[in-house]
C-alpha cells in the first residue's frame, strides 16, 4: 500500500519547488538579459526595450569587437592555457593523491603535513615574481603552469575519494600480476571518473578565468589571454573607440553592447564544457563493482 501524502507534505513540496524555481530564475535571467542585449540593435537598447529576447536582431557589435580587437588571439591562447594547464593539474594531482591514499607509505603523515602547510602559508607576490623571473619563465605560459601545477585542496579531495575505493579491487589485480601504475590506469582512474571530472572542471574554470597572474607574468601581445583582451576591450569601449556615430547616446549604447558581448564571449565557451561532464557528477560507477 502507498502512503497517502498529507496536506502538510504537499504544502512543503509546493514551497520547495517554488523556492527552487525562484533561485533558478534569479541565476539565469540576468545572463539571458545580457545575451539579448548583445544581439540587439543599439537603438533598442537605448530605448530600454530589451528584456529577455533580442530586439531588432543585430550582429554589428560582434563584428566590431572581432574587427577592432585581437579577441581571436586571446581566445586561442586561453584555450591552450586551459587545456594544457588542466592536463598538468590532473596528472600531478592523481600521481600525488594515489600514493598518499595508502597507509603503508613511509613518511605519509609528514608529507601530508608539509603539503597542507602550503594551504595556509605562501611566499607572497614579490618572492613569487622573483622566483619566476630567476627561472627565466617570464613571458611564457610556463610562468603560469608551473606555479599552479597542483591544488592542495583538490589533491586532498582526490585522495579521500581514492581511499573510498575498496582495497579488495587492488588486491585482486595485484594477485593477477598488475603493477601499481597499471592499477592506477585501469582501476583507480576509471572508478574515480566522477571525482576527476569535478576536479577537472574546477581546474579548467580557474585557468579560464585567471587574470592577475597573466597580467603579472605575461607582457607580450602574442601570448595575451582572453581576460586581458576583454579588459582592453572594455577600456576601448569606455574611450568610445567603438562609437558608430557622433552622438553621445550612440557612444553610450555602443559601450553597453560591447560589455554584453564581452560577457558572452568570456562565459559561453567554458559553459559549453559542463554538459559533457555533467553525467559524471551523478553517475555512481562504484555500484556493482564488488559482488558477494
Amino acid at each position: 500500500m502507498f502512503r497517502r501524502e498529507t496536506i502538510g507534505t504537499k504544502l512543503w513540496l509546493i514551497f520547495v519547488y517554488t523556492f527552487i524555481i525562484c533561485v533558478v530564475l534569479l541565476m539565469t535571467l540576468p545572463f539571458v538579459n545580457i545575451l539579448a542585449v548583445s544581439f540587439s540593435n543599439n537603438t533598442a537598447v537605448l530605448q530600454g526595450r530589451v528584456r529577455f529576447w533580442p530586439v531588432d536582431f543585430s550582429l554589428v557589435t560582434y563584428k566590431q569587437v572581432f574587427k577592432e580587437s585581437q579577441i581571436l588571439l586571446g581566445l586561442r591562447n586561453t584555450i591552450l592555457l586551459t587545456v594544457v594547464g588542466t592536463v598538468i593539474n590532473l596528472t600531478l594531482t592523481l600521481l600525488a593523491a594515489y600514493p598518499l591514499s595508502k597507509s603503508w607509505l613511509k613518511g605519509r603523515s609528514l608529507i601530508l603535513t608539509l603539503i597542507t602547510v602550503t594551504m595556509v602559508f605562501g611566499a607572497g607576490m614579490i618572492p613569487g615574481y622573483m622566483l619566476v623571473s630567476n627561472l627565466k619563465l617570464l613571458n611564457s605560459f610556463w610562468a603560469l603552469w608551473l606555479p599552479g601545477a597542483m591544488s592542495t585542496f583538490n589533491m586532498i579531495i582526490m585522495k579521500s575519494f581514492i581511499q573510498s575505493i575498496p582495497p579488495s579491487l587492488e588486491e585482486s589485480a595485484q594477485l593477477d600480476g598488475a603493477s601499481g601504475f597499471r592499477i592506477l590506469l585501469q582501476i583507480i582512474i576509471p572508478l574515480s571518473l566522477p571525482s576527476i571530472a569535478t576536479i577537472a572542471l574546477f581546474y579548467a574554470v580557474g585557468w579560464w578565468n585567471s587574470y592577475f597572474n597573466n597580467m603579472l607574468y605575461i607582457n607580450t601581445s602574442r601570448l595575451t589571454t582572453l581576460q586581458i583582451q576583454l579588459r582592453d576591450l572594455l577600456n576601448m569601449s569606455n574611450n568610445n573607440v567603438f562609437q558608430t556615430a557622433d552622438t553621445v547616446d550612440t557612444a553610450r549604447i555602443a559601450e553597453e553592447s560591447v560589455k554584453a558581448v564581452s560577457i558572452v564571449i568570456a562565459t559561453v565557451p567554458i559553459l559549453a564544457v559542463y554538459p559533457f561532464l555533467q553525467k559524471y557528477f551523478v553517475k555512481g560507477v562504484m555500484v556493482g563493482s564488488i559482488k558477494g
